[in-house]
């Protein structure tokens, strides 16, 4: 029969190599004949901490302490469960218990950094850190927590230098590669934070919070059915994994399924009531169904929960600037800055919404977060954005000019690291694919295929040519309602596709059947949005691509042209922080798409089986009653006079031009190009001739 010491010594290699079931059974054999033996009671405990039963941990390693006072180990351990239950206060004074037995004891030290960390003293946490490092250099969790640290108060790339050393020292660290891929992520290197979530995953295949970290890096970069995928997947390691439901729900909605957005958000909320994150993202989700007021509130909840939730200031801001709010608007982004100074995406809206209005001590703070060598790329693209809009209204185009290129040439990179770069050859082949494809044979094949509905209005050109204008004159009127930029002809576009199968191949195989219920599809979609109004006005710019399929869909419907000198377009176009237009930083890609826009419109010109109204900026800044009179004869609707005083309108407005179309018309936007004739000069000269 094995002695104590022997029986131990079995014990431990069973726990080393993670045989805990074994290991167990030897301790209690231990105690049942020694039972006051703090060794086996502390590793006991040890056990059970491991296997997730924190308060049994407690229980064994408080009474090997009781046993063994003088242990620093028994005292390390012991916080480590009090950590894994949030009680602080009470892990904290086992640290602290531990480093005053043993100064030089490195892991606690790097314990109490997390203690520190949790409670979000950054600072304290990172001085602890440090100290574990000094006191054991190769200690590769210390150099991991201190990234996290580090990754909390936003400088990532420190954070991704410490996640580094630390697999230096231990390649198979899990929970580094996951969390460098989370730092490379933040600084836009998306191929390479990939890489790390799937190294991660090769280490630990069931790493639920990889896969969930995999399916955000996907989402970022459009690729939103592996996004899904490793979303789901993530789910199913965790069933109650209410941050992967929600970032599930983010790809949904990117695939226009906002039903199922929709209903993944409840769900995360409903497991994470208390997360402010999950009730400002369902927020998102109300907001694109046009539920302001549930909107609104979700902001408030998450504010109540956080009040330091900078985002959800931010979102509040926002929609007061929709709605017309400005003053509203203000004082959201101030909250926000109240909260962190240093909050770039505030300092920018604030810049959007007060323009030349911008107090000098506001400038001055932005100039000065722009010096900031711990800024990341994402927040100088916004400051050096926001600037520009300031010094633009100010006249100072020549400052303006200088921060747009470097705004623009950031954005550029950015989106080039994230795999999101334009790809203009990509653009051409489907212009031509289109040209190719709807030709009057086609149009005569399917003349009697759509729907006869004068629901649907379809305005069109290019971003920044007056479409948000158009629209809202439109929707001024008591019997239209404005849909914004919704992207219902990208879906019905893509249906006609399926698995496997090009779009432009599915217009070219169309039959009655398929484009009837497309048509009806769509309109139902549409008809949710407001079922009272007689006409929706649909004010997606690129949807002049789609213009053949729509015609083919809805021939009664109402197509809008809008038109304006391409100079002012591209101008525009180089000066506003577009979210998702890919196009618009690089001069070269803008010269591109206008000519191919130029080509679209040639073409539906020529083949185009229904009526086309063209309407120019220029026309309608000067003469704005005879083109809004004009636009709602067009739409077959009576005149009502209150089309005029559009900019009064209290509907929330969901584009780049929100601050613009609040106020009246005014001739100066028009000519506005030669204001940056000289820093534009090679892009001016590229653009094609016409409109």
């Amino acid at each position: 029969m094995a002695t104590i010491p022997e029986a131990f010594s079995i014990a431990i290699e069973h726990h080393r190599a993670g045989r805990l079931q074994a290991a167990e059974q030897i301790y209690r054999q231990i105690l049942a004949v020694e039972p006051n033996q703090a060794d086996a009671l502390h590793l006991l405990g040890v056990i059970a901490a491991q296997s997730g039963r924190y308060e049994i941990a407690i229980q064994y390693i408080a009474r090997a302490i009781r046993l063994k006072e003088d242990v620093p180990v028994f005292h390390n351990n012991l916080g480590e469960a009090y950590r894994a239950l949030s009680r602080l206060s009470e892990a904290a004074a086992c640290y602290g218990r531990a480093m005053a037995l043993k100064p030089d004891y490195a892991e606690a030290h790097g314990n109490m950094g997390n203690v520190l960390r949790d409670q979000n003293r950054l600072a304290e946490a990172i001085a602890y850190y440090r100290r574990a490092l000094e006191l054991k250099p190769e200690l590769a969790e210390a150099h991991n927590d201190l990234g996290v640290t580090f990754k909390e108060q936003g400088k990532f790339a420190e954070a991704a230098a410490c996640y580094r050393r630390a697999l230096k020292l231990k390649p198979n660290l899990v929970v580094a590669h996951n969390n460098l891929g989370v730092a490379l992520k933040e600084l836009g290197e998306m191929d390479d934070a990939v890489a790390c979530y799937r190294r991660a995953l090769e280490l630990k295949p069931d790493y639920a919070e990889a896969c969930n970290n995999l399916g955000v890096v996907f989402t970022e970069q459009g690729k939103l059915d592996q996004a899904v995928a490793a979303c789901r997947r993530a789910i199913e390691l965790n069933a109650n994994y209410a941050e992967a439901l929600s970032n599930l729900a983010a790809a949904l909605k990117e695939q226009g399924k906002l039903d199922e957005a929709l209903a993944c958000w409840q769900q995360a909320r409903e497991l994470k009531p208390e997360s402010a994150e999950l009730h400002s993202n369902l927020g998102v989700a109300l907001l694109e169904r046009g539920k302001l007021d549930e909107a609104r509130a979700c902001w408030r909840r998450a504010l109540e929960l956080k009040p330091d939730f900078v985002e959800a200031h931010v979102s509040l801001g926002n929609i007061s600037e929709e709605s017309g709010d400005f003053p509203g608007a203000e004082e959201a982004f101030r909250a926000a800055l109240r909260q962190n100074s240093h909050f770039a995406l505030a300092h920018y809206k604030l810049a959007e919404v007060l323009g030349g209005r911008l107090p000098e001590k506001d400038l001055a703070a932005q100039y000065r977060l722009l010096d900031e060598a711990a800024l990341t790329e994402t927040q100088r693209v916004l400051l050096h954005f926001g600037l520009a809009n300031v010094l633009d209204a100010r006249g100072k185009y020549s400052e303006a000019a200088e921060h747009l290129a470097r705004g623009n040439a950031m954005q550029l990179i950015l989106r080039r690291k994230r795999g999101m770069e334009y790809d203009v050859e990509q653009h051409v082949a489907l212009a031509a694919a289109i040209v190719d494809v709807f030709k009057p044979d086609f149009f005569a094949r399917v003349r009697d295929f759509g729907l006869e509905s004068e629901l649907p209005v379809f305005v069109v050109g290019l971003p920044r040519s007056g479409t948000t204008l158009i629209e809202q004159i439109l929707a001024s009127h008591s019997q239209v309602f404005g849909a914004g930029e919704i992207k219902l002809v990208d879906d019905t576009m893509n249906a006609l596709g399926g698995k496997g199968v090009n779009p432009i191949e599915g217009v070219r195989q169309l039959n009655r059947q398929t484009a009837q219920h497309l048509a009806s599809q769509h309109l139902e979609r549409l008809q949710a949005l407001n079922p009272a109004s007689l006409r929706i006005v649909n004010k997606m710019p690129d949807n002049y691509l789609y213009l053949g399929l729509l015609a083919c869909l809805f021939p009664r419907a109402k197509f809008i042209h809008c038109r304006r000198d391409l100079r002012d377009v591209a101008v525009s176009c180089w000066m506003t922080h577009f979210q998702e237009t890919r196009w618009a930083n690089d001069p070269q890609h803008i010269a591109s798409r206008f000519r191919e826009y130029q080509r679209m419109m040639e073409h539906w010109r020529k083949v185009l089986p229904v009526p086309l109204l063209e309407v120019d900026y220029e026309e309608t800044v000067a003469d704005l009653e005879g083109v809004a009179r004009k636009l709602i004869a067009w739409c077959g609707l009576p005149w009502e006079p209150k089309c005029l005083e559009f900019h009064r309108a209290k509907r929330p407005v969901r584009t780049a031009s929100v601050v613009q179309v609040r106020q009246p018309v005014f001739r100066t936007s028009v000519g506005r190009w030669k204001h940056y004739e000289h820093a534009l000069a090679t892009l001016l000269t590229a653009l094609p001739g016409e409109r």
